[in-house]
């Protein structure tokens, strides 16, 4: 079979890992089968065989990391895609504040990860900024105060003097808070590492081979393949925006929305001047701006959201004028790739972990902040499976729920991302 290509972006350009898994013919066993490639998957198969189940199976219907977790910005921090405040009010503030902790806990780990396993991932421990795109500082105030007394983390304010001199050369922002133990890094080149140093544990993968179907059988479940069967003790089914028409009664939980990246040509001396910090960033808006500079001197632009896919032309356009919004110097800068994902929402904003039925894991749900819960969902479920852990039953308050489908949910989606972008318009303009 040839071998699938990875999507035209920065991050498959610039991989430094290039192994090639082969797709799955005849029948195999396992203890545990985990079918899905991306983050959530390869960190199970990861959490499984560090624990000592080496008998591990993963299908990938693509390639490793072929979706939004070889395509994101890069950014591993703290939180979910349901932000803090509402996370607080749904579950209540000692509940959230420890559901969040556990989610800063998983950056840690995967920096150590990083250092210990020695993946190649270009990582920069520069902390994340998330910088007021409007002139009244409120936000940031009462964003500081209720992360320090909600959540129990400091992030300090940097006024906006010293967030132009030191971090960020734009007249756009009026002030940032810093979450200081975040950082970035190649998601693609940690994905692919990681799944290295699995598969040298024992992690058998196999790339372009969808599962088909999966049925019970006396000893566990069958999942079939194309060219073959997977018999396994366990399965566990991760999934993200890729994830249409497996499984309905899970895949129909998530909802596909996109986001659009691109990487600048190298910007040599341009790009420290402009952009001094080591942090990523991103801003206040509902639909905001994401970037970093890269180690080659690139500047990685992202932002908007929508249930759209528009051509690589309009994409270009529409990012090129979101980033002269901030840098008016860069309005004609040359643009080396640019790309799309679709990031895999639940409808109540919060991944959908647990049993569907026993010995059968679903890890799905992820939205767009996934990095860091995708491993700690993956520890969950690993640490249930091998030690028989029940922490994964705090995320039964946010079941399997349908997302409303191909049509009326996107439609769902789109007029919630057009509202709140009105909104932030109408802010703007008032400001003005």
């Amino acid at each position: 079979m040839e071998q699938l290509s990875y999507p035209d972006t920065y991050y498959a350009a610039t991989r430094v890992y290039h192994d090639e898994w082969p797709s799955l013919q005849g029948g195999q066993r396992c203890r545990v089968c985990v079918i899905g490639g991306g983050f959530a998957g390869i960190m199970t198969a990861f959490g499984l065989a560090e624990r000592g189940w080496r008998e591990v199976i993963l299908l990938e219907k693509n390639r490793l990391g072929w979706g939004c977790s070889g395509r994101n910005g890069g950014f591993v921090f703290g939180g979910y895609s349901l932000d803090c405040e509402s996370l607080a009010r749904q579950a209540g503030p000692e509940k959230a504040k420890s559901l969040y902790q556990l989610t800063v806990d998983a950056v840690q780990l995967i920096r150590r990860r990083i250092t210990q396993y020695q993946i190649d991932c270009q990582p920069v421990f520069g902390g994340v900024l998330l910088a007021n795109w409007f002139k009244d500082n409120g936000v940031l105030n009462k964003t500081q105060s209720f992360m320090r007394d909600a959540m129990g983390v400091d992030w300090p304010l940097i006024d906006s003097e010293t967030l132009r001199a030191e971090h960020i050369r734009s007249q756009r922002y009026s002030g940032a808070l810093l979450e200081p133990y975040a950082f970035h890094f190649h998601p693609l080149n940690y994905a692919l590492g990681m799944a290295k140093i699995a598969e040298q544990w024992g992690v058998k993968f196999f790339e372009q081979t969808p599962a088909l179907d999966i049925e019970t059988t006396p000893n566990g479940y069958c999942i079939r393949t194309p060219a073959g069967e997977v018999h396994a003790e366990q399965v566990v089914v991760t999934g993200g925006g890729y994830f249409e028409g497996f499984m309905p009664p899970i895949s129909r939980t998530v909802l596909p929305v996109a986001t659009y990246v691109m990487t600048t040509e190298p910007l040599g001396t341009r790009i420290r001047e402009l952009l001094p910090t080591e942090a990523a960033v991103y801003d206040t808006r509902f639909a905001f701006d994401y970037y970093r500079r890269l180690p080659d001197d690139r500047l990685l632009w992202g932002g908007r959201i929508s249930v759209f896919e528009p051509d690589a032309q309009r994409l270009k356009a529409l990012l090129r004028r979101d980033l002269a919004r901030v840098f008016p110097e860069l309005r004609d800068v040359g643009i080396s790739h640019v790309w799309s994902g679709w990031m895999g929402y639940s409808r109540h904003k919060m991944p959908e972990i647990g049993q569907w039925k026993p010995g059968f894991w679903h890890l799905v749900g992820f939205g767009g902040h996934g990095v860091a819960p995708t491993t700690l969902c993956a520890e969950l479920v690993a640490t249930a499976i091998t030690q028989n852990d029940r922490r994964y039953q705090a995320f039964a308050a946010w079941p399997l729920v349908w997302a409303g489908g191909p049509v009326l949910g996107r439609a769902a989606a789109q007029l919630t991302y057009w509202w709140y972008e009105l909104k932030d318009w109408l802010k703007e303009r008032l400001e003005r």
